[in-house]
C-alpha cells in the first residue's frame, strides 16, 4: 500500500483546526497540535492515522526538538491563534508580545523548520488568517497587526518557494462559531450568537479544497464571510 500524505495541523484541539483535521483525515495521516491535551487525545482517538503533537508553539527550542522527528510532511495548516481586544491606549507591550509570539513568530519559526520536508514533497503551507488581516478596526490593534504581518509573510514565502514547488494559501475567515469567538464576544461585552457566524466546517471545506487542488491550480488567497 502506498504511504498516505502527512499533514500537521496546529490549533487542532477545537474550532477550525479540529474541523480541518476531520476533513483531511480521509486522505491524510495527521499530526495534531494543541494545548488542550484531553481534547487533542479525544480527536486522535476519533481519527485513524492521527497522532498528538502537543508542542508549545511559542517555545522555539521545544518546536525545534519536535520538528527533528518529522522526516516527511506534505501539508502544514497553521490554525492556532490568540486575540486580546483593547484600544491602543490600553494595550500593553506584554499583550502585543503575546499576540505576535503566537500569531506570527510561532508560525514563521515552525514553517522555517519544516521547509526542508515541505520542499522535498512539494508541499503546501496553509495560514488561517482573519478578516482582521484585511481590514483593521478599533480595539483590534495587536491582533490585526499580527494578521497583516502574517499575510505579508505568506506573500513573501509564496514568492520565495514557488521555484521549489511549495504552495502557500492564506485563508481569511469572518466571524466563526468557535471558542475563540465566544471569548471575543465576552471581551466585546456582547452576546455570542453562533447562528450568525460561520461554522468551523464551512471554513475547513475551502481549506481542504485548496490542499486537494490539482497541480495546475494554486489557491493563493481565500476569503470566507458569513452569509
Amino acid at each position: 500500500m502506498p504511504e498516505r500524505p502527512i499533514a500537521l495541523v496546529t490549533g487542532a484541539s477545537r474550532g477550525i483546526g479540529a474541523a480541518v483535521a476531520r476533513s483531511l483525515s480521509d486522505t491524510h495521516d495527521l499530526l495534531l497540535g494543541g494545548r488542550d491535551a484531553d481534547a487533542l487525545q479525544a480527536l486522535v482517538d476519533e481519527l485513524p492515522g492521527a497522532k498528538p503533537w502537543p508542542v508549545e508553539l511559542t517555545d522555539h527550542q521545544a518546536v525545534a526538538d519536535a520538528v527533528a522527528d518529522i522526516d516527511r510532511l506534505d501539508v502544514v495548516v497553521h490554525s492556532a491563534g490568540l486575540v486580546e481586544l483593547a484600544t491602543v491606549a490600553d494595550t500593553t507591550s506584554d499583550s502585543w508580545r503575546r499576540t505576535f509570539e503566537l500569531n506570527l513568530f510561532a508560525v514563521t519559526e515552525l514553517t522555517r523548520l519544516l521547509l526542508p520536508a515541505l520542499r522535498a514533497s512539494q508541499g503546501h503551507v496553509v495560514l488561517v488568517n482573519s478578516g482582521a488581516g484585511l481590514s483593521a478596526k478599533p480595539n483590534w490593534g495587536s491582533y490585526a497587526a499580527s494578521k497583516f504581518a502574517l499575510r505579508a509573510f505568506a506573500d513573501v514565502l509564496r514568492a520565495e518557494e514557488a521555484a521549489n514547488g511549495v504552495r502557500v494559501t492564506s485563508v481569511f475567515p469572518g466571524r466563526t462559531a468557535t471558542d475563540m469567538q465566544r471569548n471575543v464576544r465576552e471581551q466585546e461585552q456582547a452576546e455570542f450568537q453562533p447562528e450568525h457566524y460561520l461554522r468551523p466546517e464551512s471554513v475547513a471545506g475551502p481549506i481542504v479544497s485548496a490542499v486537494h487542488a490539482s497541480a495546475d491550480a494554486h489557491l493563493t488567497e481565500i476569503v470566507i464571510r458569513p452569509s
